[in-house]
Formats: structure tokens, C-alpha cells, sequence
């Protein structure tokens, strides 16, 4: 802002004004009426009226400056809105902030070198991210959504497909490295990995590929394909693989392990997976090289005399105690919030295993009235036979026996359905019991915290499907379904990061949303008025990454500075 003087034929008239560009045209507007020269003679109180001017706008300047946009509003007081004015998203600079500190940019530019690319690998990558994880669409669709960001794309649609046989290719290079440079950014809890598979379903019919049918996680007739996972101890994605639908999920495990002791240069960890991961073959991989494992047990599966002895009730004990109790001698309603164990080592197919069994009197409650609900419904169902047919594991149909005899022992002309109280007396002996099979000999307490976090990695698939919509799966070739979930992997640490960062606990929701939400009016050549609502998320954004974008405005040249913190 700078002074302006208007002479008249009885007066002077002294103004703060501010240069800008609009429509490639020079412009000015007058921010403040500093007032009459008798009126400016008096507040300078003997200094020289000019000097006097000068001096209030510096100060003014120096305020603007500081992001105080004391002045900003009544600069565009008076604009109208036009076809010109467009509000975009800044939301992301925050994933931007961390997307520069783990070095993507680096490592975009070793692959655009490798391969010689001309297009930006850095560009397209880092607006496939942000727009999966602020508004998730098909490639097509994230060209058009990545518009909307304060900064704008430097790239064409086609390049995009490009790309993604690239990032494809780079797969591997890419998560080793961005695993070595986010030590730099996070510690990484690599003594404890959890590994799990899931599957995305493509809207399709036909199978090729990768796409092929199998056993759909969401009971989809569709062609799938698989994602095995694998987390540090802290809840950080690690690394990932892609196979076929029709894949045996237990042999995708050992691979992606050899990749990253391998590539990351891990020897000494303990892996936690579950029951349907944990194949004899993939417990002896964990059994050598100071690795180790904690997997479920079904006690379902196990051999006869070790499910007698699970369920048996003598010999339980607690944490803090090594007293032997019966657990049909507890009060069971005021001993709800203990949890009761055993253990003995056993050998199966050659491997010394630990295998430690819980009991839960809650967990037993809540169990009961899951199944309580489930036998209601099927009651329902007997009463509708034509809607019975089975189709999960857990489905209330297994609880409905049929028959072609009636009670007199003649032959019905239809099938008579009732329910199966042989099947529901098994499942009942199950109730409150939970096991885990280890080589481990830390204390108990210790194994069970461990295991107990693998919901975080069930939750990681939860944001990817529902959050980053990472299916349905609208590719068609191999390559760009694998550079696909590369982005979606790459997205899914950096939310994690985002959230760390944040420390207090806000929902999935409120975080993508708030991200969302923050969208600024650009007024050219002037600046920006944020037009979103401040609140504890974006104060604390704001803190954790430090950057200051809470301000009613923020003129043009504090919003370039914020662009290059933000890749600092």
C-alpha cells in the first residue's frame, strides 16, 4: 500500500491505496481515506503531514505483512462477484506438508529421471493423493478435482494413464524409499508387524488379469482382486502387495515378508495375523532369524484333547495372580470385567508352539446376545422357508436344520425347516473364549496387548473402502490397477501422519471433511477471504503444521509463501 495525494482548487486529500492486477490490467483501490490536509496537520502534531502519511502506511504495510489483513477487507469492499472469482481447496497444504517432509518429491524425480519423463511425475502423483483422500473419483474425475486446489495441475489428462505405468513399475522402489525417509518424520515401530488381507471387487463380469473370482469380503458376485497388508507396531502402513482374486491369501504373506527384510533391511521382528493367515508354512518362516509370531487360534480347529483342555474350567488364572481358579465357581456378573487364562506349549506338524487361551465373562455376554439375535431372525426365517439359503459363516441360516420327515415319521411333500439346537449348543461352549498360538515366551499380558491391536490394520481397510472409496475398481489393466492401490497406500500413510500429528483423537469423518471445507474466494489480483468455518481441527492443523491459513484473508504474496511452507 502507498500514499496518494489529490489536490483540489480548495483542499488536499491524503489516501492509502493498493496496487493490483486484474484481467491483466493495472488497478488501484483506495483501502483508506487518511482524511483532509488541516485533518492529517493535526494527527502528526507538528511533524510534516507527508512524512506523517508515510510513516502510518509503513506501519499499516508491516501489519499486512504479519497476516493481520486489517485493511484486506475494505480492499475488496465493494467487488462484485463475477464469472472470474473461483473458490478453491487449501485444505490440502496440510497433506502437502507432509507428502514434501517424506521426500516424494525426491523420489518422483529418480524415477522421472530413470525413465526420462517430460511430463510432472511429482504433479500427478501428489494430486492423485490429495484428491483420494479429499474427494475420491476415478482418474478422470481427479484431473477435474484437482482444479480445484489453490494450486493448479501443470499436467493433461493423458499423462495421468501414463504414469500409472510407471508408478507401477516403481512399486517396490517406492515404498522402500518412502519408508526409509519417514524415519525422518515419524518413529517407526518395526519390532512388532501386523499383516492382513482384504479384497476390492471391480464392476465387471468378466475375469482376466489380476480380476479374477474368488471369495468376495463383501459376499460381491464379482470378479476381486486381493491386498495383503502389512503395519508397523504403531498403526503406519509398511508395505503392500496385489494378486489375483483366486489367490490362496495365506501364500501372498511370505513374499511381501522377503521383500521387506529385503528392501527395508528388517531382521528382528514379531509378525501378528490372523487365523485364516496363519498356515503351518507361514508360522515356520516366523520361527527362524530372531523372527516371531502371534496368531489367533480357532479352538474350533484344534485336536480334540487340546479343546477339552481349552474349555475345561480348572486351572484359569488371572494377570496379577498365579492362584488356580475354576470358572464355575466365579460370580460371573461381578467378575464381568476379568479376563481369565491358560496356557501350554504344544507341538504341532513338528513346531513348539505357546498356546494361550483367554476367557472373558463379557466377551461370553456379548457373544450370547449376538447369537440370541441371530436364532430370532432365523426363527423368523422358518416362518418364510422360501428366503432361506445359506450364504456366510456367520449367516443366522446355520441355525436352521431341515427335514423331509415329518414328527410321525412319514414323508413330507415339502421340506420342514426348524432350528438346529445341536448346532447351537456347539457354538454356546465357545462363548467368552479366545486363543492365540505364539513362540514367544514374554508374559502373557504382553502378547495379548500386542494382538490386541490388530484392529488398527482392519481399520486401515475400512478407511481405504469406505473413506478413500478404493473400490469399486474401474481400471482395466494390470499395471494401472497396481499403481491404483500404490496411490491409495501412499494416501493411507499420509492420513495416518496427519493424524498423529494431530495427537487429540478426531473421528475419520471430521478430519476428511474439515479438509474439504476449507475453501478459499479468489479475488485477482488481490488476494483470497477464506470462506469456511474456524474450529478446534483447523486451529490445531494449523499449530501442528505450522502454517497460519485461520484468516479472514490472506493477501496474493502470503499465500505464495504458505505454497513454498508447505513443500518445506
Amino acid at each position: 500500500m502507498r500514499l496518494s495525494i489529490t489536490h483540489t482548487k480548495n483542499n488536499t486529500y491524503f489516501y492509502m491505496i493498493k496496487s493490483y492486477r486484474e484481467n491483466g490490467k493495472n488497478k488501484t483501490k483506495i483501502v483508506e481515506r487518511l482524511g483532509e490536509l488541516k485533518e492529517i496537520e493535526q494527527k502528526a502534531n507538528g511533524e510534516n503531514p507527508v512524512v506523517w502519511a508515510k510513516k502510518y502506511i509503513e506501519k499499516r504495510n508491516q501489519e499486512e505483512k504479519q497476516n493481520k489483513g486489517i485493511y484486506f477487507e475494505k480492499l475488496i469492499e465493494g467487488i462484485p462477484l463475477d464469472e472470474s472469482q473461483k473458490i478453491f481447496n487449501i485444505g490440502y497444504l496440510f497433506l502437502q506438508k507432509i507428502y514434501y517432509s517424506l521426500k516424494l518429491d525426491n523420489i518422483c524425480k529418480k524415477i522421472s529421471d530413470k525413465y526420462r519423463i517430460k511430463y510432472s511425475l511429482n504433479s500427478i502423483l501428489s494430486n492423485l493423493i490429495y484428491t483420494r483422500i479429499i474427494e475420491p473419483c476415478s482418474k478422470l474425475s481427479s484431473y477435474e478435482a484437482s482444479k480445484k486446489f489453490i494450486e493448479q495441475p501443470d499436467f493433461e489428462l493423458h499423462d495421468i494413464y501414463r504414469a500409472l505405468e510407471i508408478i507401477s513399475k516403481e512399486t517396490e522402489f517406492i515404498e522402500s524409499e518412502i519408508y526409509k525417509n519417514s524415519l525422518n518424520v515419524i518413529e517407526r515401530n518395526t519390532k512388532i508387524l501386523y499383516y492382513d488381507c482384504t479384497n476390492y471387487f471391480f464392476e465387471v463380469e468378466q475375469a482376466e488379469g489380476l480380476k479374477q473370482y474368488g471369495v468376495s469380503k463383501e459376499n460381491r458376485p464379482n470378479p476381486i482382486v486381493q491386498m495383503g497388508l502389512f503395519m508397523d507396531g504403531d498403526g503406519f502402513p509398511l508395505a503392500f502387495n496385489i494378486s489375483s482374486g483366486n489367490t490362496n491369501e495365506q501364500t501372498t504373506l511370505k513374499p511381501l515378508e522377503q521383500q521387506i527384510i529385503k528392501d527395508f533391511e528388517l531382521s528382528k521382528f514379531i509378525v501378528c495375523t490372523d487365523a485364516g493367515l496363519a498356515s503351518i508354512e507361514n508360522r515356520k518362516f516366523n520361527n527362524i532369524q530372531n523372527r516371531s509370531y502371534i496368531v489367533t487360534q480357532s479352538l474350533k480347529k484344534i485336536k480334540g484333547h487340546l479343546q477339552e483342555w481349552a474349555l475345561s474350567p480348572e486351572n484359569w488364572h488371572t494377570i496379577n495372580s498365579s492362584k488356580k481358579i475354576n470358572l464355575n465357581n466365579i460370580d460371573k456378573s461381578e467378575n464381568n470385567e476379568e479376563i481369565y487364562y491358560k496356557e501350554r506349549w504344544i507341538n504341532e506338524n513338528g513346531l513348539e508352539q505357546r498356546l494361550i487361551v483367554s476367557y472373558s465373562p463379557k466377551y461370553a455376554e456379548y457373544q450370547r446376545s449376538i447369537r440370541n439375535r441371530q436364532i430370532e431372525r432365523a426363527e423368523n426365517l422358518i416362518n418364510n422357508p422360501t428366503k432361506i439359503s445359506r450364504n456366510r459363516q456367520d449367516d443366522p441360516k446355520r441355525f436352521i436344520k431341515s427335514s423331509s420327515i415329518t414328527n410321525d415319521g412319514e414323508i413330507a411333500s415339502k421340506k420342514i425347516f426348524s432350528l438346529n439346537k445341536t448346532a447351537i449348543a456347539k457354538e454356546e461352549k465357545f462363548d467368552g473364549f479366545y486363543a492365540v498360538c505364539t513362540t514367544l515366551e514374554d508374559d502373557i499380558s504382553e502378547i495379548i496387548k500386542i494382538n490386541k491391536s490388530r484392529w488398527e490394520i482392519e481399520e486401515s481397510f475400512r478407511i481405504l473402502k469406505t473413506d478413500f472409496k478404493a473400490r469399486p475398481v474401474y481400471l482395466k489393466r494390470d499395471d494401472r490397477i497396481k499403481a491404483h492401490f500404490t496411490v491409495c497406500f501412499l494416501s493411507l500413510l499420509i492420513y495416518r501422519i496427519l493424524e498423529y500429528k494431530l495427537e487429540e483423537k478426531y473421528s475419520t469423518k471430521e478430519i476428511i471433511n474439515n479438509l474439504q471445507n476449507m475453501n478459499s474466494l479468489e479475488i485477482k489480483g488481490i488476494g483470497y477471504k477464506q470462506i469456511y468455518s474456524k474450529n478446534n481441527l483447523t486451529t490445531a492443523l494449523n499449530e501442528k503444521f505450522k502454517l497460519n491459513l485461520d484468516q479472514n484473508f490472506i493477501s496474493s504474496q502470503n499465500m505464495k509463501k504458505f505454497f513454498k511452507e508447505s513443500k518445506i
